[in-house]
């Protein structure tokens, strides 16, 4: 019984540490917050691991699985792109010499739940995935853990590499608003990704998943959180390019 529930209570784990990670994002600590998601993404990884490798997998870890991402990996993200557009719109306004309110009226106290677009794309394409036979050894679309670090690094690259022009371009509302358009739409694109699992290696059909987690281990010790967009955006690139390629040796 304990066996069979070691995958479950490593979801759980998932789940608390999206819990923290809701509390840290709503009182506006960002590095808070992308500890505890990456925390859980943490988790997210090994709870399959341990399912594969003890053999039992089942229907409720599934749906679990699912529940405990949509707390870290898409509530979060919601929250904290909401708060980076609040924060975005009041410096856009003070640019303009206005008051946030006078900038755009009453559209300004709700044109930042917009972020929770983020939110809303993360569920669908969670519970898309479990009816979906077609991702089982790969995805269709950005998978929501991926996508939560896309959004969690806007805020650390503010943070941690102190760059003004890239805090002004990181900050400006319709960037973050293009973005929160681009993010639910990837969510659930008619895409295919390759999945970073290595079951029975082999360098010639996985070999390139190695080489691209390696070169993505060198842009993290390189570039520090600048590395997240890139590597996120070479990702979905690579991953058309080895669609192409397949369709081409069809």
């Amino acid at each position: 019984m304990f066996k069979r529930n070691i995958p479950n209570y490593i979801t759980l784990l998932n789940l608390f540490s999206g819990c923290i990670a809701v509390l840290f994002a709503v009182n506006g600590d960002f590095v808070g917050a992308a500890a505890f998601v990456a925390l859980g993404i943490f988790f997210d990884f090994f709870d399959g691991l341990a399912a594969r490798s003890l053999g039992v997998s089942s229907k409720l870890g599934l749906e679990l699985d699912s529940l405990a991402d949509m707390v870290t990996s898409g509530v979060v993200p919601g929250i904290v792109m909401m708060k980076l557009l609040e924060e975005s719109f009041t410096i856009y306004s003070g640019k303009l010499n206005m008051q946030p309110e006078d900038f755009m009226g009453d559209v300004f106290n709700y044109l930042p739940l917009v972020g929770f677009a983020v939110t809303l794309a993360s569920a669908y394409r969670l519970a898309k995935f479990n009816i979906d036979d077609r991702q089982t050894s790969s995805f269709i679309g950005l998978p929501t853990p991926a996508n939560a670090l896309l959004i969690l690094s806007i805020p650390l690259i503010i943070e941690y590499q102190e760059t003004p022009a890239l805090e002004g371009f990181l900050l400006n509302p319709w960037l973050l608003l293009g973005l929160t358009a681009f993010s639910s739409y990837i969510l659930n694109a008619e895409l295919p990704l390759f999945a970073l699992k290595f079951s029975k290696f082999s360098w010639k059909t996985q070999g390139y998943k190695l080489v691209f987690l390696v070169l993505c281990l060198i842009l993290l010790g390189v570039l520090k959180f600048i590395a997240v967009p890139i590597i996120i955006i070479a990702y979905v690139l690579l991953s058309v390019v080895l669609n192409k390629l397949k369709l081409t040796r069809d």
